[in-house]
């Protein structure tokens, strides 16, 4: 039982703790001594729980066999992003200037955990601030990518994705500004959703942009993201951004029938400028959707030329605004890369910011129209696949490309919009894997992940695994 815990999902692992064939303690040992393996080749965490973590595996144990499971996650282990705050421990945003910081409660996403009987393993390194997309950290080291150790794992939740592909966390939270779930869980392999701005709660959280943050799941599959969500989602008076929808039963609703399901393709901005084996690689798996009874129907969103003009006046505002102390009193402690764009971020006017908040406005309405004609959308998640470490280009059809520009442009839109984004791996160009985007209409998160269950139903990454189990 113990051989390969943690390359096992959740929904693998859940009916063995429920039906008392795998105890927590066991499960919760091999993924603390794997983690610790791969902490040096990957360096996915900020902080280990170890002691606190088989003390509380142990309790759950003695929950489960007294006949108290409480579902999909309880005895689950998994470590989160250091911006979540866990009372009376240190949260660091990965940066110098917080690196003593100790929250005085639980962000609220913790707490839900907590009840749902997740046991902590420890913290996960991210890029400093949450902003940026390489976790290049210049204070902690950088996160490396488990199927190519010399190349970025994405970012911000970088060690989110790193430790989740790699087996260090059977599952993770991370946090999404600009595409900060999706840019990793595409470099990585794996499944990251961005929901619903206002579906869960960022009480507890540090803020990057107030108006454009989120938090969500990263795991291995689709229905592993669906039974997170279920745990995390719900309105919280604490957050003034939440709004008090009902919430789903999303691990129902993956029947992966999408029979006369319309997928919307944007040509013009979604499939422009896409390394040539990403865009087949997306295609492919569309045309495996419309072999499975679905429909395209290509759809023209013309503001979104100016989503990344958008997108960049209001998180460096918002971004510079939260900063602006430390940023006056004490520069040199942040990174070369973050200090830059704080400083870059006092530089546009109120009137650029309400700008973009008017381009922001009519982008919205018009993908609010799409919907009234498609059930989703269909894009690449990035346009190309992880560079190497400390490169700040990226490779497109072998031209070299800025890097964070391009990263970012197929993620941001859904954080302007606020709709909700699931990334799911699609295939490989060589050793490192593709994600393919699927956004849908605001609240339809089931609806996403039951298309981002078909596609992985095909198993598009042909069950390979990244190479640190072999090196290791």
């Amino acid at each position: 039982m113990t051989t390969d815990l943690h390359l096992k999902s959740v929904e693998e692992l859940a009916p063995l703790l429920a039906s008392k064939t795998l105890s927590p303690v066991e499960l919760t040992k091999a993924i603390l001594d794997f983690a610790e393996e791969s902490q040096p080749k990957i360096n996915s965490y900020m902080a280990f729980y170890r002691e606190e973590a088989l003390a509380k595996a142990k309790e759950i144990e003695q929950e489960i066999l007294q006949g108290h499971y409480k579902g999909m996650y309880h005895g689950i282990p998994m470590a989160l992003k250091d911006n979540l705050y866990f009372k009376d421990k240190i949260t660091t945003m990965s940066s110098k200037i917080h690196k003593d910081f100790v929250s005085h409660y639980d962000a609220t996403v913790v707490e839900k955990l907590r009840d749902a009987g997740v046991i902590f393993t420890g913290k996960l390194s991210m890029h400093e601030y949450a902003w940026g997309i390489t976790n290049n950290n210049p204070h902690y080291g950088p996160v490396r990518n488990p199927w190519d150790l010399d190349k970025i794992p994405g970012g911000s939740s970088g060690g989110s994705g790193a430790a989740v592909a790699a087996g260090a966390s059977v599952a993770s939270l991370g946090t999404d500004t600009a595409g900060s779930i999706r840019i990793p869980s595409s470099a990585c392999g794996i499944v990251g959703l961005k929901p619903t701005h206002g579906r869960v709660s960022k009480y507890g959280c540090y803020p990057l942009a107030w108006s454009l943050d989120h938090i969500g799941p990263m795991t291995k599959t689709v229905k592993d993201a669906a039974g997170l969500l279920e745990v995390i989602a719900g309105f919280d008076h604490r957050d003034p951004t939440c709004i008090d929808v009902p919430t789903d039963d999303y691990v129902q609703q993956l029947s992966g029938d999408i029979k006369d399901l319309v997928i919307g393709i944007n040509e013009e901005y979604f499939f422009k400028n896409v390394d040539a084996e990403v865009e087949k690689a997306v295609r492919a798996n569309i045309q495996s959707l419309v072999d499975q009874g679905a429909k395209v129907e290509v759809v023209r969103i013309p503001s979104l030329q100016y989503a990344e003009w958008a997108e960049l006046v209001t998180s460096l505002s918002e971004a510079a605004a939260i900063h602006h102390s430390d940023l006056q009193k004490r520069p040199q402690d942040f990174g070369d890369d973050i200090r830059l764009l704080f400083e870059l971020g006092e530089l546009p006017s109120a009137v650029d910011y309400l700008q973009a908040q008017q381009v922001r406005r009519q982008i919205k309405q018009e993908f609010t129209e799409i919907f009234n004609e498609v059930d989703v959308l269909i894009t690449p998640t990035l346009p190309v696949v992880a560079s190497t470490i400390g490169d700040d280009f990226a490779e497109l059809n072998g031209q070299k490309v800025d890097l964070i520009d391009n990263i970012i442009r197929f993620t941001g839109p859904s954080n302007l919009t606020g709709l909700p984004a699931l990334s799911v791996p699609c295939g490989f160009k060589g050793n490192l894997p593709i994600g393919l985007q699927i956004i849908g209409p605001a609240f339809k998160e089931g609806r996403i992940l039951n298309v981002g269950y078909a596609v992985e139903q095909t198993n598009p990454l042909r069950n390979r695994k990244p190479n640190i189990f072999i090196n290791i």
